[in-house]
């Protein structure tokens, strides 16, 4: 699934159950054409901004880092903790790329709780 496929499906099951969750309406909150968010939908243009995609994760309730990541964007702020120490990052990307995700979970749990 494309970013902007993904964004048009959120909407539309949205609006199934809030007309406000039309197009233009949803363009008009987060502050961009509606013509723009239609072809950001159909994948006719590139994802947009960050600030946007935030604001349409704001929007759509959700995760802003899953819209960043699906738009082949990484955060400003995920930028600079790995400009900080860029091959540590790297390395522990790399060791990291085919653990389980309870493995992962397990190592984010453990570093959010200071258990390590």
């Amino acid at each position: 699934m494309t970013f902007g496929s993904h964004i048009r499906k959120r909407r539309e099951g949205l609006r199934r159950d809030d007309p406000s969750f039309s197009l233009r309406q949803v363009a008009l909150r987060v502050g961009i054409e509606p013509a723009y968010l239609s072809k950001v939908e159909r994948s006719q243009v590139a994802p947009p901004s960050e600030a946007t995609i935030r604001r349409l994760a704001a929007e759509l309730s959700e995760d802003p880092d899953l819209l960043l990541a699906m738009a082949g964007k990484v955060s400003l702020e995920l930028q600079e903790i790995i400009r900080r120490r860029p091959q540590l990052f790297a390395e522990l990307l790399r060791q990291l790329r085919l653990a389980p995700d309870d493995a992962l979970l397990r190592i984010v749990r453990e570093v959010r709780d200071g258990d390590w």
